[in-house]
């Protein structure tokens, strides 16, 4: 193997060790304070960012990177915790939109100061400052 390709597989086991390492840590951390997973988390903050606090189904499916079906076991989840609620999309019948209730913003809210600090603790530092430097 030679050492391009040796850096390019180091590189990416280390790129690997840090995001296992973070999905674990934010999910025990989300988990313990504020009763979310990871995926939970991702979909709220997905919806606080978006306009109108919702989303069509199946962008946020892409966008959280889960199955429809995945999703739609995790969106039944949160709605039953009231934290999103289903709504049919006026321009499409066999639309659904995903919408972001008070609260759910309520609970993102209290969960994003604990979302930020583990990432601030766990990402490497040439991380933070190549995101730090394109925002």
């Amino acid at each position: 193997m030679s050492v391009i390709q040796d850096s390019v597989v180091t590189a990416w086991r280390e790129m690997a060790a840090c995001h296992a390492a973070a999905c674990a840590a934010l999910e025990h951390e989300l988990g313990e304070r504020h009763g979310l997973g990871v995926s939970d988390f991702e979909v709220l903050e997905r919806l606080a960012e978006s306009e109108g606090r919702k989303f069509r189904a199946q962008d946020l499916a892409e966008a959280v990177h889960l199955s429809q079906s995945a999703l739609s076991r995790l969106v039944d989840r949160l709605a039953r915790h009231g934290l999103v609620e289903r709504c049919n999309c006026d321009s499409d019948r066999r639309g659904i939109y995903v919408v972001l209730t008070e609260a759910g913003e309520r609970r993102h809210a209290e969960a994003v100061p604990t979302h930020r600090d583990v990432l601030a603790r766990l990402l490497p530092a040439s991380m933070l400052s190549a995101a730090s430097s394109a925002g």
